[in-house]
């Protein structure tokens, strides 16, 4: 299998491996395997010995966020692919300030996050769209998590559990369902939503609005509280 010029300039100019020695490689659809390094720089390759993981279920939950600047959407994208997340959608609120977004970009981060930790699934990386187009394109069974500092109730975790349970959630568990449900997370810009888009999101069915504690976080940081708890409440860490 041949390796394009970054990839052949990591492994044996960076990582310093010479030919022979094996690496584990994935695609994000047929599992881990270990390959064997085969000459080096520009010229290398890799050849494939055996599977060493079969490919994992992939989880169902997408993270929606404003678009944050440059480093800061770096580290957001690689925490998000570290908690789990399946597919990442870039969305344009009222107060959202960056503008442009660099998928390209955002594709190489979730690569270099999955690749550091052992996953074996890239998320989807979406274009951006409008707030009420994301929302309105979701499907109707999939539960909505919105963040907002403004929400009332101390205890997100809780207020979580509640919502789930009036929709059902508790009762397909008994009934031998799977505890990942298909779910969303949004989080807004800096400055938070704005009461239309507020009332937007409160409107629609499956829909929980939660803070994030006591503090303000920034909205990276709050990518990561907010995916943990969701995660932990109703996500793959219970399975």
């Amino acid at each position: 299998m041949p390796l394009d010029a970054a990839q052949g300039h990591y492994l044996t100019g960076v990582l310093r491996l010479q030919a022979g020695d094996c690496v584990l490689v994935f695609n994000g659809r047929d599992g881990e395997w270990q390959g064997r390094l085969a000459g080096t720089g520009k010229r290398a390759e890799l050849g494939i010995d055996h599977q060493v993981r079969p490919q994992s279920r992939p989880g169902d939950l997408h993270y929606l966020f404003s678009p944050l600047k440059r480093a800061r959407l770096d580290y957001m994208v690689q925490k998000a692919v570290e908690m789990g997340v399946s597919r990442l959608q870039p969305v344009m609120t009222r107060r959202t300030q960056a503008e442009r977004v660099n998928l390209d970009r955002m594709h190489a981060n979730a690569i270099e996050a999955a690749e550091q930790c052992g996953i074996l699934g890239i998320p989807e990386i979406m274009a951006p769209v409008a707030l009420d187009r994301a929302v309105a394109a979701m499907e109707s069974e999939r539960h909505l998590v919105f963040c907002d500092e403004d929400a009332p109730g101390a205890d997100p975790v809780a207020a979580l559990v509640r919502d789930l349970e009036d929709g059902g959630w508790r009762q397909r568990r008994l009934q031998g369902g799977s505890a990942g449900l298909p779910l969303a997370v949004l989080i807004g810009p800096e400055g938070g939503f704005d009461e239309e888009e507020r009332a937007f999101l409160r409107q629609r069915p499956r829909t929980s609005r939660i803070a994030l504690g006591p503090r303000i976080l920034r909205a990276d940081t709050a990518a990561v509280a907010a995916l943990a708890i969701v995660q932990a409440v109703a996500g793959d860490w219970r399975e």
